[in-house]
Formats: C-alpha cells, sequence, structure tokens
C-alpha cells in the first residue's frame, strides 16, 4: 500500500474514532459495552440525542425483548457529515471492489452488503442532504481476474431504501406532501420524522429601544434603523440559511427577493459560520434578529424563559412565505445492522416517538402512549413539528407550541437558485462586508437627508442594488432571472467561478465606495 494510502487510511480512523469519545448520553442512552448497538451519525443538538436514545432503548426492550443501546456520532454539520460519508464510501469501494461484497443493479447502481460502513444511519438535516445522499457517489477503480484488468466506473448510493409498504406509508402520511415537498423520498431512501420552518428569530426588547414593531415579513429586517443589528449565518457555511434565503427569492421573486436579501446584508452585525450562533446572540441581545430554524428559534426562546429572562425572545414564521422542509432519517448503505436500523426508522414514525418533538417535558397530563405511561420527553422540551398529520389531528392541544405546518406552509417551491445564493451573497454581502454596510447605510442616510433629488437617488439604488454581467462565449450576459441558468454553467468550468468572484467582487466594492463618495460630498 502507497504511503499516501495509509496517511488517509489514519487520518480516517481518527475522524472516525474521536466521535466514540463523546457519544454518550444522559443515563445509559449512549453505547453500551458488550450490546447490540445502532450507530448513528447526526448534526442533531445532544438534547435530541437523549431523549431518542432513551425513548428509543426502552421501546425496543419492550417491542422486541431485547436490550440495545445508541452509539451517536456527533460530526459536525450536516455538510461535514456528507463529506465524511463521502469519503467513508470511496475508500470502503477502493479497498472492496476486487473481493466483491456488493450486488450492481441494471442501471449500475451498487448496494453494500451489511458491513463495510461504521455507520447505520444518518439522522436530521434537509431533504436536500438526503437527497444528494442518495444520489451518491462515483468511483473509479479497477477488477483483475488472470491476466485481464477490467476499469471500473462503480456509481455508489450512500443511502438505501427503508422497507415499509405503500400501504404503511398511506397511513403514516396520508399525501406525501407539505405545500411543494414532499414528506418522505418515494423511493424510501430518505423518510421524514420531523419538519422544520425557517423564519425569523428577535429581540423584543431591541426591536421596542430601535422604536420598532415586532418583525413578521423578512423584509422587516430591511429597515434603517436595524443598521449593524442584523445576525446571519454565512450560507457557503450552512445548508439551511441557504434554503432559507433560496425560499426569500422564490416566495417575493426574482428582483424583489434578491433587493432584500442585499438590503439585509447591509443591515448585517457579522456573518457567522454556525446557524446556531444568531439564536444565542439575538436572546442576549448582541443583535436585534436573525434568520433561523424554527426549532433554533424557539429552543432560545425556551432556554430564556426558563433561566428568568422573560419573553423578551421571539420567533416568527413570516405568514404566506414559510418554507417548510422535512427533517429526514436515511439508513446508510452497507452500514452494520440493517435490521436495527429499520427499527429505529419505524420507532421514528409511532405517536411516542412523535410526541417528543412538540409534548412538554416530564408531564403527567401528556396523553398516554402504548406502555400507559405519558408520552412526551423526559429532559427536554425539543420545540420541533411533527412529520405526522395525526398528531395535529389528535393531539394538538397538547403541544407546547400551536403551529400547525400544514396550515401556515407556502405554496412556492424553492427555486433552485442556491448556487446563486452561494456565489454572488459571498461577493456582494461576505467578503466585502464592510463597504456593503457603509453603502448601505449611506444610500438610507441620503434618503431621509432630503438633499438628493428623486433621480439622484435613483442612481445611489441603481448603484447599491446592480449586478455584474458575466463573459460567456465571447459575450456578456446580465445576471436576470431569464439567464440564471447560463451565468451557472459558466461557474462550473474549470477555474472559472474563482476568478468570476474576483471580478464580482471587485465591481460590487467600486459600486459601494461611489455610494459613499457621492454621498459623503453632499455633507
Amino acid at each position: 500500500m502507497k504511503m499516501q494510502q495509509i496517511v488517509i487510511g489514519i487520518l480516517l480512523l481518527i475522524v472516525l474514532g474521536v466521535p466514540f469519545l463523546m457519544s454518550a448520553g444522559k443515563k445509559g442512552t449512549g453505547h453500551q459495552s458488550g450490546m447490540r448497538t445502532l450507530i448513528i451519525i447526526t448534526p442533531h443538538v445532544p438534547q435530541i440525542r437523549d431523549e431518542f436514545g432513551y425513548a428509543f432503548t426502552n421501546w425496543h426492550q419492550r417491542e422486541y425483548g431485547e436490550a440495545v443501546s445508541i452509539d451517536w456520532r456527533a460530526a459536525g454539520g450536516t455538510s461535514e457529515i456528507r463529506k465524511l460519508l463521502g469519503a467513508s464510501f470511496k475508500s470502503a469501494i477502493k479497498e472492496g471492489a476486487e473481493k466483491g461484497g456488493y450486488t450492481i443493479d441494471a442501471d449500475g447502481v451498487l448496494t453494500l452488503n451489511d458491513g463495510p460502513i461504521p455507520f447505520d444511519i444518518m439522522l436530521g438535516g434537509g431533504s436536500y442532504d438526503h437527497g444528494l445522499l442518495k444520489k451518491g457517489v462515483t468511483v473509479e477503480s479497477s477488477k483483475t481476474v488472470g491476466t485481464t484488468t477490467t476499469n471500473l466506473e462503480i456509481k455508489v448510493s450512500i443511502s438505501r431504501p427503508a422497507n415499509f409498504t405503500q400501504a404503511e406509508l398511506d397511513e403514516l402520511f396520508g399525501e406525501n406532501a407539505i405545500g411543494p415537498q414532499e414528506l418522505y423520498d418515494p423511493d424510501q431512501y430518505w423518510i421524514g420524522t420531523a419538519l422544520s420552518s425557517f423564519g425569523i428569530v428577535y429581540n423584543r426588547d431591541v426591536f421596542k429601544k430601535l422604536g420598532l414593531e415586532d418583525p413578521r415579513a423578512f423584509e422587516d429586517l430591511t429597515a434603517p434603523e436595524l443598521s449593524g443589528w442584523i445576525a446571519l449565518a454565512d450560507p457557503r457555511q450552512s445548508g439551511s440559511i441557504t434554503t432559507t434565503f433560496d425560499s426569500i427569492l422564490g416566495n417575493e421573486g426574482w428582483e424583489h427577493g434578491w433587493r432584500t436579501l442585499r438590503a439585509m446584508s447591509g443591515n448585517t452585525r457579522y456573518f457567522t459560520n454556525s446557524s446556531t450562533k444568531p439564536p444565542i446572540d439575538v436572546s442576549q441581545g448582541e443583535a436585534a434578529a436573525g434568520l433561523a430554524i424554527d426549532f433554533y428559534g424557539r429552543g432560545q426562546a425556551q432556554v430564556i424563559k426558563d433561566s428568568g429572562g422573560g419573553d423578551r425572545v421571539g420567533y416568527a414564521d413570516p405568514a404566506g412565505a414559510v418554507y417548510i422542509d422535512a427533517d429526514p432519517i436515511s439508513i446508510i448503505n452497507g452500514g452494520p445492522d440493517y435490521e436495527l436500523a429499520m427499527r429505529f426508522v419505524r420507532f421514528c414514525l409511532t405517536d411516542e416517538a412523535q410526541a417528543l418533538w412538540q409534548f412538554r417535558k416530564d408531564d403527567p397530563d401528556n396523553p398516554l402512549g402504548p406502555d400507559g405511561k405519558p408520552m412526551g420527553p423526559k429532559w427536554h422540551e425539543l420545540r420541533r413539528m411533527p412529520v405526522k398529520r395525526s398528531m395535529y389531528e389528535q393531539y394538538f392541544s397538547s403541544f407546547v407550541d400551536q403551529v400547525d405546518p400544514f396550515e401556515i406552509v407556502s405554496d412556492v417551491k424553492n427555486p433552485g437558485w442556491r448556487a446563486g445564493v452561494m456565489v454572488m451573497m459571498g461577493c456582494f454581502g461576505i467578503d466585502i462586508a464592510v463597504d456593503c454596510r457603509k453603502a448601505y447605510s449611506a444610500l438610507n442616510e441620503a434618503i431621509a437627508s432630503g438633499k438628493f433629488s428623486d433621480a439622484e437617488i435613483a442612481e445611489l439604488d441603481a448603484l447599491f442594488y446592480a449586478f455584474p454581467e458575466t463573459e460567456v462565449d465571447g459575450e456578456m450576459v446580465p445576471f436576470t432571472e431569464a439567464t440564471y441558468r447560463t451565468v451557472r454553467n459558466e461557474w462550473k468550468k474549470t477555474g472559472r467561478q474563482a476568478n468570476l468572484e474576483i471580478e464580482y467582487t471587485a465591481f460590487f466594492r467600486e459600486n459601494y465606495r461611489e455610494i459613499v463618495k457621492r454621498v459623503k460630498a453632499k455633507k
């Protein structure tokens, strides 16, 4: 084996092994030596791991008469987990391609036998990310028989289908839809376990101090009074915030949506690589508002309330613009124990598991479960929305949050402009954040001053919201809804995106500085 392969193997073992040290949970919910164990890799917070680990082990003992444990692997966010799984699969296929241990279907998609991949399940993330697990990786390898070597291009899905019947799925979910989104993959490569909305977390005290009403729409975060008060995550680092920005573009339309994102960027206090940071900073008054997944926002509000901080933290799902997505579970292709993994998936769709998301913790008044005891979490109120419609029909009065996602969801499908969000927001709002903030403040100052004519304000406005053109096959192409795919395809050419990002950033910086220059000249 080459030294490079040895080094890669050692590093992979380190990455896979470190989470072992942090896998234990409350009161035996983590890995128990010598016991049949399910290995779950997840971006979920410890509170979710505690509650689901405890409830599943009790459920499995009751239903199957067998004690099991869960080895939780918390390996970072969803993007990091996908990269880890991809690397693990490529390594396993290259090592095992000559040894068999798999089957290949008519489309060339490979299914691993149990064992070579050290994870059973990925729990949590968005449907987009779990769809990428289904798509999987392509590995180039070779197989030698005698003196003949055959080059192989092997397509490997990182996930494998669950084994529900369609009748079971229909009973569990009803219609496979929440707005324009699906609740589960029709081929069962991922199954929704909860629902996530994307909205605004805000500090009521700060808004009152600034003389503003509580925000109810994304556009409210563009108010001039909020200059330096908005906390946002970097869409290049956070899949959830990319989804949120994409949904804003979908609901508000290309022109108005981009204006909202750009003005919001002009009001930022910072951009962070962690989508969990804005709700914390909002709760501490370090920021007035930010965008957040619903349970981050509501969860932080609960923490502040429980600690005696009152109701200063609020969360709002903008009316008519709420993007709601399934939070799925995927069974890992080639994991150690498919049977136990499938049992965990089935458990997640029981009423007692769904109750963990929204019931009050350790409440004797909660509805009773199959074991005759009150359902719901033991230690933590998770503040998430169940995926099963029947939970809202039967138990809605027992929910902590009186929100029915099937009623508030937007019917607008996300437009699929995620690449545009990451590239353009990086150039106009993040990498030159200081210039963006100064220009937006100057623009608002000019509007309020009364010293500029309508024509001059229109020129300043056009400078702030302008997009650069892109050279495609010798022609300059504007960045519009009609030309989006043409421009995006140009980014895919080798080395092209990096060079264009330099050009775009220079364009935005020049415009921003021109705005500041013109406003200063009239002071």
